[in-house]
């Protein structure tokens, strides 16, 4: 995938603002400080354009990235944090469960998990959820390089294992610093927008 543009776009808290141009869309869900916003400017060859932050739960918006102005990046806040009101992890909850279910655009769902740990609870019911309607979801396991790589194997079993992923579905193994499985989840995302359009032109071409 060449990136010749990508940009933030808005950071909407009710469905009203998400943007009305009918771009396909790829969201990601994921605990606080799992990786999301490395992830994206990683795949998208920028430092800084998904700003990462010292201070988990931070993020309390769906953030919009346009790519290419073909798709739209969909950052979901992340989940789990202790420190995060009760009142708000509920408008939160409603905010992403509205999207996941009614949102039009949605294409697919990357759930970003740590490979060092096992899948939390939250994740557990994200995954179980976005099964139970039928939600398309790649599982995708950060932090590789934090890990050596005689123990990888035995990681993404574990991950694979406690979500409960059917027989022939794997997580797909990511560093956003090496930029390990950049290309392969490039493939995955390029499929899953224009598998169902015939005016969508994604170039897989590398942007280097």
């Amino acid at each position: 995938m060449k990136i010749t543009q990508a940009e933030f776009v808005i950071s909407a808290a009710e469905p009203h603002q998400l943007p009305q141009d009918a771009l396909p869309e790829i969201a990601l869900a994921g605990r606080s400080n799992v990786g999301k916003s490395s992830l994206i400017n990683r795949l998208l060859q920028r430092k800084s354009l998904a700003r990462t932050s010292s201070q988990p739960g931070k993020t309390q918006t769906l953030n919009y990235y346009r790519i290419n102005e073909q798709l739209y990046f969909v950052d979901f806040p992340g989940y789990g944090y202790a420190k995060v009101s009760k009142v708000q992890r509920q408008k939160w909850g409603q905010l992403i469960e509205a999207y996941l279910r009614e949102r039009e655009p949605l294409r697919l769902v990357l759930l970003i998990v740590d490979l060092r740990h096992p899948p939390t609870e939250d994740d557990c019911l994200m995954y179980d959820w976005m099964r139970h309607y039928a939600i398309p979801c790649q599982v995708v396991v950060t932090k590789a390089d934090k890990l050596p790589r005689s123990k990888w194997a035995k990681h993404i079993r574990i991950a694979r294992d406690t979500l409960g992923m059917p027989e022939g579905q794997q997580p797909l193994l990511f560093s956003s610093i090496s930029g390990l499985g950049r290309e392969e989840l490039w493939s995955i995302l390029i499929e899953a927008v224009t598998s169902d359009s015939t005016d969508t032109d994604l170039s897989e071409e590398d942007n280097g």
